[in-house]
């Protein structure tokens, strides 16, 4: 999944201004090339905990949000699919979206779907979180696919998050509160901005009559866990992409093709793998070639996604959090936004979420996503027969161990981007990493200020935060030391340029600054802006939106006053904006 600014849409067809013109594109490759679970419900009345012992998907029922009120949608989308701004506010378009399908114009079905995964963490398969302890209870437990339109010549499913329960619900209630609804809008329509590949957003509807209650934190909380039950607004956010087979899911039928725990196991398996390729990795996967020869074409084509992607997440200072293999998606985009942050102060082991732990830490996403690589390597080995496919096996072998070694390269590239070198300097780098985390700085602001290639290190001390600097003459000495050197390897000098130098210096200077972005979607920022959007006033949802949505951009001083800055020290390890422990 690529992700590029919005393309011009050509004048070949009207705009989608109705949901009856939407009907018109429905294609649901999904629910009629897979196979259902022979167990479910044809009306998709299905939303009690259960196991799901085969079958591809779940058919399921949204359940609507009560008294649904419009807060936003991505215009920046709308146009890449032709729609209508007019369409989000529409009554027919707003009431599918908030989740009910009853009344919803042929072809498009009246019933969404549920699909399945295990859970690996680490690279560790897991079994004991599932409330029967078999893993045939992992899956959307709130998320509801419930459209697969083909739009320009490109498939897209939408899916609901928060659109009620279902079998893979655990007991919970299958809703996503405002809160949590704001963060994921706001940071898919950010990170498309940064030319980050995710999954994006369509629209966000609030109920205003249905709440539920959720543990969060008190204000000020300086606690690790939340101290206290609130009661939040429900909300549905729809999030687009290629589709949302994730790394979880090949390995719940890679699970059950190795066990052979149902005649049909390896089948299906099959089936997933080839709808994958079908929906993903068409344009690099002929379909005329043998399993073993697309297993070997789609595992190369992953991992070259997934490190870039990885690398782009450090790129710009984000940091997953929880990154499972069932938050990995297959196509190598960026999935569900729950315990996200993006890094202020440069910490290598930088982690949001209260129960992530270092593996899942800022600056070891590369090795987490390696753990994830050989998970999903491991889900499509049964595909190989042993015999008939040794050289295969061999070959997948050699592409899941080379994972390190292509990450390595996607990062020293990014990197070297990052300070505007050609190649790689490992001194350099280790000496910045040394002193980023000694002064410390603010690592988005540190290299935006390097970015207009400063002549001393004054501009850059906008990044310092002044809680630790210990030896603050000896830093600066280092900083100074540091930035002649890279002055030198990156070849601008600092008095008599040239005509040529300035305008050498001038292209750097772009370059770098659209590598290394200006504003970041920071918690303390989320956190004024779903506050207000509970008492119905998204004024600061629909700002962050604009910013947020052009990353790079020399916008207003007002807006450069309010979002280029550092965090306020009275901020720092405050509960809800520092860390968070959930994200429902």
């Amino acid at each position: 999944m690529k992700n590029r600014p919005a393309p011009e849409i050509a004048a070949l067809s009207a705009p989608v201004a109705t949901l009856d013109d939407l009907a018109k594109l429905a294609n649901y490759s999904l629910m009629d090339t897979l196979n259902c679970d022979p167990q479910a419900t044809a009306d998709g009345a299905d939303h009690a905990p259960r196991q799901v012992f085969s079958g591809h998907y779940v058919p399921v029922q949204p359940t609507p949000i009560k008294d649904p009120e419009y807060v936003a949608h991505s215009q920046i989308f709308f146009r890449e699919l032709n729609f209508a701004d007019s369409l989000a506010q529409s009554a027919d378009f707003v009431r599918m979206f908030s989740g009910d399908l009853t009344h919803v114009p042929l072809p498009l079905r009246k019933v969404g779907w549920a699909t399945g995964y295990a859970l690996s963490i680490y690279g560790k398969e897991y079994y004991q979180q599932c409330p029967f302890r078999t893993g045939n209870g992992y899956g959307d437990g709130r998320a509801l696919s419930v459209l697969e339109a083909v739009i320009n010549g490109r498939r897209w499913e939408m899916q609901l998050k928060g659109g009620g329960r279902t079998p893979y619900c655990r007991g919970a209630d299958g809703r996503a509160v405002l809160r949590s609804s704001v963060r994921e809008f706001l940071a898919q329509e950010h990170m498309h901005a940064l030319g980050v590949p995710t999954s994006r957003a369509l629209s966000l509807y609030v109920s205003k009559t249905e709440q539920v209650q959720r543990p969060w934190y008190s204000q000020g909380s300086h606690a690790q866990d939340p101290d206290r039950l609130i009661t939040e607004a429900v909300a549905i956010t729809t999030r687009v992409a290629p589709s949302f087979i994730r790394v979880g899911q090949l390995e719940l039928f890679g699970r059950r093709a190795r066990k052979e725990e149902h005649p049909q196991a390896l089948q299906e398996l099959e089936q997933l793998v080839l709808h994958l390729i079908a929906r993903e990795y068409a344009e690099v996967i002929d379909p005329q070639l043998n399993i073993g020869a697309k297993v070997l074409l789609l595992a190369g084509a992953f991992r070259s996604r997934l490190t870039a992607l990885v690398a782009n997440w450090i790129r710009v200072g984000y940091c997953q959090g929880n990154f499972n293999g069932d938050n990995c998606a297959a196509g190598g985009f960026t999935l569900d936004y729950g315990p996200f942050g993006f890094c202020e102060v440069f910490d290598p082991f930088y982690q949001p979420w209260t129960g992530g732990g270092e593996h899942f830490s800022f600056l070891n996403q590369p090795v987490a996503a390696e753990r994830n690589f050989q998970m999903f390597c491991t889900a499509l080995r049964p595909l190989l027969d042993p015999l008939e496919d040794a050289d295969c096996l061999h070959q997948l072998d050699d592409i899941c161990s080379g994972f390190a070694a292509v990450m390595q390269a996607q990062m020293q590239q990014m990197w070297a981007a990052k300070l505007g070198l050609g190649t790689f300097h490992p001194t350099l780098f280790s000496e910045l990493e040394t002193l980023m985390r000694q002064t410390p700085v603010d690592y988005s602001l540190f290299f935006r200020e390097l970015s207009s290639l400063p002549d001393d290190i004054e501009p850059l001390k906008k990044s310092f935060y002044q809680g630790s600097l210990g030896d603050r003459q000896g830093l600066e000495l280092r900083w100074s030391k540091w930035l002649k050197q890279w002055q030198t390897l990156v070849g601008v000098g600092t008095s008599d340029e040239s005509t040529d130098q300035r305008r050498n210096r001038e292209e750097l200077s772009r370059q770098m600054k659209r590598v290394n972005p200006k504003y970041t979607l920071r918690e303390w920022f989320l956190a004024p802006a779903y506050s207000q959007a509970s008492a119905c006033n998204y004024a600061l949802v629909r700002e962050l939106q604009a910013v947020m949505t052009q990353p790079y951009a020399e916008q207003s001083q007002a807006v450069e006053d309010s979002y280029h800055r550092r965090k306020p020290a009275e901020l720092f390890n405050v509960g809800g904006l520092s860390h968070l422990s959930c994200s429902s």
